[in-house]
């Protein structure tokens, strides 16, 4: 894999930014955030003073999606700028073979390899999802720092193994970091990089990956009891989740201070995004948004997404425009000038962020998939959204510019259009089938 990626890389032009001009790029994910559950939401009762003022400070997002309703696939887009079945990642990646459905390609160019080849210190802090072993752990993907969860989800935020294993690592060495709180553990982690990296004449690329708000909900009790404090009628079950989401809003606004601190926020690039939509049966609020996690609905698949770059994107900016997951990476690239003729599925919406005048990507195939195990998958091009919730459900089309909460099946009324949308999404899954998913374990 090694003289691949060499070979690869080579092709790459530099920027003519100097390493001083590039900007730092903090790309913060959190797991299974549901759509109105950040105050800039909407949210009625959740507080996060921290990531709304991240939001003022940039452009907040309306329509953004994610590339899957669930988390490896959406990671794997966002890793490599591709749609996430042609990189061999068509479902969830878990620890034991018969319920694993993904090997990330060990050829796919990621953006930690393209931020790394563009003059970067790369770092990824906290949940991987994306595989155990070599040649698809993080340091082999890019990363040269990898401080985190190697596995999926946690069974316990404390404890952090997953089936009784323990998948804390710093770099390729197994850690022992029982007793402190998931995402504390990954802020202090994230700050003490972000501060290493002072000591570095290379701009940073960090991915700032929490495990929060994902079951099991368990937030620290002191947020738990802040929360049912100021609503005493509030169900525990959103209590907790609302707990570990303020907790988390805490833990980032301590990542932001630090790059104060250091006098370097202005000439940072953050994103903040989810994996994918909040899961309402542990108590995540997705407001009108059809569904929930696991859903090709949009409840399962838009997220709350902003860009600040002080100086650069006009603050307190809203913006309706319509990108993905995959499309960070050729945006990121754009905006530190690096130049990669790789292929990428995924296109850049920096003019957006720049201008706010950049036109939608019309006739645009977005393809939003499950597929291994559960088949469902998910068509939009404009205004038109072709739906298969499962392997039995029928097929549904809507119109989400008359219909956004995704009430009424279409297919019988346009049946032109329900043909057409039908055919494109069977031309991608015949080339979907043909990826290996596989982990050589599995062959």
């Amino acid at each position: 894999m090694t003289k691949i990626l060499i070979s690869l890389l080579t092709l790459f032009s530099f920027s003519c930014l100097s390493a001083a001009e590039k900007p730092n790029i903090l790309f913060i994910m959190v797991d299974d955030l549901g759509y109105r559950d950040l105050s800039a939401y909407g949210s009625a009762d959740i507080e996060t003073p921290h990531i709304d003022q991240l939001m003022k400070d940039g452009m907040r997002f309306t329509q953004f999606t994610a590339n899957s309703c669930v988390c490896s696939p959406s990671r794997a887009a966002f890793l490599t700028g591709r749609n996430q079945d042609l990189v061999g990642v068509p479902g969830v990646v878990r620890t034991h073979d018969n319920n694993s459905w993904g090997y990330l390609d060990p050829k796919a160019i990621t953006i930690a390899n393209a931020f790394q080849q563009g003059n970067y210190r790369t770092s990824l802090i906290g949940k991987w999802h994306l595989g155990l072993k070599s040649p698809n752990r993080p340091n082999d993907r890019g990363f040269e720092i990898f401080h985190g969860f190697l596995g999926d989800m946690m069974d316990d935020y404390w404890e952090h193994t997953r089936h009784g294993n323990a998948y804390m690592y710093k770099n390729n060495d197994r850690i022992e970091t029982k007793g402190t709180h998931a995402t504390d553990l990954f802020t202090n982690w994230a700050i003490e990089e972000i501060k290493s990296a002072q000591q570095d004449q290379r701009p940073f690329f960090q991915f700032l990956s929490y495990n929060a708000p994902h079951d099991p909900i368990h937030p620290p009790e002191d947020y738990f009891q802040k929360f049912k404090k100021r609503y005493p009628n509030a169900t525990d079950k959103r209590a907790k989740i609302a707990g570990l989401i303020e907790h988390l809003d805490y833990s980032i606004g301590r990542v932001l201070e630090t790059l104060k601190k250091l006098k370097i926020k202005n000439n940072t690039l953050i994103v903040f995004t989810s994996d994918n939509g909040g899961k309402i049966k542990y108590g995540a609020d997705n407001g009108e948004l059809r569904a929930d996690k696991t859903n090709m609905y949009e409840g399962g698949l838009r997220v709350c997404t902003s860009v600040t770059w002080p100086g650069k994107i006009t603050a307190a900016s809203v913006s309706d425009f319509k990108a993905m997951t995959m499309d960070f990476m050729p945006t990121l690239i754009d905006a530190a000038e690096i130049k990669y003729p790789g292929k990428m599925d995924g296109k850049s919406f920096l003019p957006e962020l720049m201008s706010a005048s950049q036109n939608e990507f019309k006739k645009r195939q977005q393809f939003y998939t499950w597929l291994q195990k559960y088949k469902k998958h998910a068509l939009r091009i404009d205004q038109w959204k072709l739906v298969k919730n499962s392997a039995k459900d029928k097929y549904e089309l809507f119109d989400m510019e008359k219909d956004p909460l995704e009430a009424k099946d279409l297919s019988k009324t346009f049946p032109e259009k329900f043909g057409e949308m039908r055919k494109i999404m069977n031309s991608y899954l015949k080339k979907a089938d043909h990826v290996n998913w596989k982990r050589p374990s599995q062959q």
